[in-house]
């Protein structure tokens, strides 16, 4: 085998596009807070109504397993990518209320549907004993990517002092010059078993269906609302939270794969009431919390904790029926944004009148979680599928 046949394989393909979505997607998020106040004078209201419109391709992510009937699943990834670069690249140029809608429409819509693939491929081509730790490499190398994004941010705003516009076409374009690449670069790979071409619901995976829905609810408080807090309340300049994702993604590069492999060995259940007794605690933080310093500390912690969440998927992977990987990934986004949809825009209104409340309504989801992974056994497989609860 060549040296160019061995780097060509599935693995080397996820680990690629685990450095190109963060090079757009990271530039894209870490600027929107300073960018949507300082050139088009968003408010709460605003930036929920946003946030809500950007969760809206999640929302339909289901719809990913119709368009396999005419896409192969690793095409359809690289459409999608496109999409996401080429929308992270032109925002800078529509400082408005509706141009920011029609730029983060189409940036999400590819990044939900690349998600969505790249969890059904990654269950697909990663066995059952390996998934843990290759998940966790998989946060690794995309929080390398990150940093390394990040510190060209920091660079490009403080050193050179470029305008928002330009850096967002400098990240789409080298995000899109690197997926061109890997179109051109890599076969067509083939799963081991075909996957089911309709929507698959089933009643014994109702337990991973409800931590996936209470996991998307309460990540969007800390997507939009965390950073917004960030800027509104402690003046966070845009290089500041650029340093402060630079920290978030130096532990999740140094740990991510350490705490893959840790899932491995503690199992599932033990590995996400952790991490909810965890997210209890910080987010009652973000509602009572006064300094610059503890608010940047609660939200380097709250990011860190996100990658325990890989364990939703590993326990997925041990009860599910290996054809039901492609459609159930796309229904798991579906259910996972549910609430994405209405929380951004509900909970900026909330956020208008007390931004507290906010907060503490997502330490009343992290309970929920927490009571949840309680249901999940030891050592989960096909047919002990929860602990209590069993519908078959």
């Amino acid at each position: 085998m060549s040296s160019t046949a061995h780097w060509r394989n599935p693995k080397t393909f996820l680990i690629l596009i685990s450095i190109v979505v963060p090079i757009a997607f990271s530039a894209w998020s870490a600027l929107l807070n300073n960018f949507v106040i300082e050139k088009a004078a968003f408010t709460g209201a605003d930036i929920g109504l946003l946030q809500s419109v950007r969760e809206i391709p999640g929302f339909l992510a289901f719809t990913a397993v119709f368009v396999l009937l005419f896409l192969r699943e690793q095409k359809f990834m690289i459409l999608s990518l496109i999409m996401l670069a080429v929308g992270v690249a032109i925002t800078g140029f529509f400082p408005s209320v509706y141009g920011l809608l029609c730029t983060t429409l189409l940036m999400s819509t590819g990044f939900h549907y690349f998600e969505t693939l790249k969890q059904s491929l990654s269950l697909q081509w990663f066995t059952k004993e390996e998934a843990p730790e290759m998940l966790g490499k998989l946060i690794s190398v995309g929080a390398l990517a990150s940093l390394c994004t990040y510190g060209a941010l920091w660079i490009l705003l403080e050193v050179i002092q470029l305008e928002f516009k330009w850096i967002y076409l400098i990240a789409g374009s080298v995000a899109l010059s690197i997926i061109i690449f890997m179109w051109l670069a890599f076969p067509e790979f083939k799963s081991e078993t075909p996957q089911t071409k309709k929507l698959v619901l089933r009643k014994r995976y109702w337990l991973y269906y409800a931590l996936t829905f209470m996991s998307g609810a309460r990540r969007q408080i800390f997507t939009v609302f965390a950073g917004f807090l960030m800027v509104e309340k402690f003046g966070y300049s845009a290089a500041d939270i650029t340093l402060l994702f630079l920290a978030n993604y130096a532990f999740n590069w140094l740990f991510a794969k350490k705490i893959g492999r840790w899932i491995g060995v503690v199992g599932e259940r033990k590995a996400l009431m952790f991490e909810y007794v965890g997210l209890i605690c910080v987010f009652v933080g973000y509602a009572v919390v006064q300094t610059a310093e503890i608010a940047a500390a609660l939200y380097i912690i709250d990011h860190l904790f996100f990658a325990l969440a890989l364990a939703i998927k590993t326990y997925f992977q041990k009860i599910a029926d290996p054809a039901d990987m492609a459609s159930t990934a796309g229904v798991a986004f579906t259910i996972n944004h549910i609430a994405a949809v209405i929380i951004p825009v509900s909970f900026g209104l909330i956020w208008l009148v007390s931004p507290a409340a906010v907060f503490y309504v997502g330490a009343g989801m992290a309970l929920l979680s927490l009571i949840l992974s309680l249901n999940i056994p030891q050592a989960p497989t096909e047919g002990n599928e929860t602990r209590i609860l069993k519908w078959n």
